[in-house]
């Protein structure tokens, strides 16, 4: 708990660091990797670049910091930000580096407004919010048995399989001669790639089939650059350098949006390569519970881009295609026409833009909003 001292400024200041929280965040990267370069590998230039990763960051804390103070629900946010932490080898030691980093961008962007005691009230949020991720980081990597560390481990491409327009599936094995690890349907794993600048990029790919196959398959749509940005580094390497008998790094599957056990229905809406999870699941499940009801759900700019069409299609499904082509409804997806399964679960994945209306849908059905969980990458994690 914030000390009552801390709470009292805390809670006059919040205003303020919120309204500056941006400018603050875009403050500490630059000084932070200055001093440190080498945890440029940890973050994805991409959304450095566009300022995604900064706001992101922004919204953390200052969320932390509400929860503090009011109990605002914050626990599915750390036990995100754990598994992406985990995923990329973040260590305890590099907590120290953060918080110095962050609250000296503090004391930059408001200057004389940070008193002593505003400094050693924002700077208990933070060493509370890194103690909670430091613990829940600790028992995920023993779950997974392995360390920061220890985390990477070379896997070979057995296979390379277009799938679409500009979407690649690989299929690997440990190429060190190690277990296949054991997953939850609805997991990721981080890639990490030394691309042709010589930086370090990690990754994070939905495990696209089910466990227990002995092997691991990812499924990668290239990120082509719009209105100026740039194509996304690492789905392009992957996309232009990778083949079979190719060996990639690859950590330990990680994610905490996993499909539930028991007998509920279950309803699967994904959008693009939102797919992946949705995969994992409906191959999992065939296998393992055909008898449970499911409802999927799926859309597509057309039919040339839907990822792993046939497999997707030996399951009862509704598609959209927004361009009409045929076998899907033309058009977005129209929520009203979701079968809703009483008592179902349902999980999304797909573009923020989609699961923030689908969701939107969902509750004005009545669906709970306990019951309906979603897989988001990048900085978009903490929306909705």
């Amino acid at each position: 708990m914030l000390s009552a001292a801390s709470a009292a400024v805390v809670r006059a200041t919040l205003p303020v660091v919120r309204e500056h929280a941006a400018a603050i965040t875009a403050e500490f990267y630059p000084s932070m990797f200055a001093a440190h370069p080498e945890l440029l590998n940890l973050f994805n230039r991409g959304n450095q670049a566009s300022g995604k990763q900064q706001i992101a960051l922004a919204a953390a804390v200052v969320a932390y910091a509400q929860h503090l103070l009011d109990g605002t629900p914050f626990g599915p946010i750390a036990e995100r930000i754990a598994h992406k932490h985990v995923s990329l080898g973040v260590r305890p030691d590099q907590y120290p580096i953060v918080g110095k980093h962050l609250i000296g961008a503090v004391a930059t962007v408001l200057g004389d407004a940070v008193t002593p005691e505003v400094a050693a009230a924002w700077d208990e949020v933070y060493w509370l919010f890194a103690v909670s991720l430091i613990a829940a980081e600790a028992r995920l990597y023993q779950q997974a048995g392995v360390t920061a560390d220890t985390l990477w481990r070379p896997w070979r491409v057995a296979k390379r399989d277009e799938e679409a327009v500009d979407t690649v599936s690989f299929t690997l094995v440990p190429d060190d001669g190690g277990p296949v690890p054991v997953f939850e349907p609805g997991q990721y794993v981080s890639v990490a790639v030394d691309l042709p600048d010589g930086h370090r990029q990690p990754r994070q790919y939905s495990l696209s089939q089910a466990p227990g196959r002995g092997e691991l398959r990812i499924t990668v749509r290239r990120v082509r650059g719009v209105d100026g940005a740039p194509d996304g580094a690492v789905s392009t390497f992957l996309h232009d350098h990778v083949h079979a008998d190719d060996v990639l790094l690859v950590g330990p599957p990680a994610g905490e949006v996993t499909l539930a056990p028991g007998e509920r229905p279950v309803v699967l809406a994904s959008a693009g390569i939102g797919i992946t999870p949705m995969l994992s699941m409906l191959d999992h499940l065939a296998a393992t519970q055909p008898e449970r009801e499911v409802v999927a759900v799926h859309a597509e700019l057309s039919a040339d881009r839907h990822a792993h069409l046939a497999e997707y299609s030996r399951h009862p499904h509704l598609t959209w295609y927004e361009n009409g082509d045929e076998g899907g409804r033309a058009g977005l997806v129209d929520v009203d026409a979701i079968p809703l399964p009483a008592g179902a679960i349902v999980y999304l994945c797909g573009p923020i833009a989609f699961m923030r209306d689908v969701r939107a849908g969902l509750l004005r059905r009545g669906v709970l909003s306990d019951d309906i969980r979603y897989e988001v990458f990048g900085p978009g994690m903490l929306e909705g």
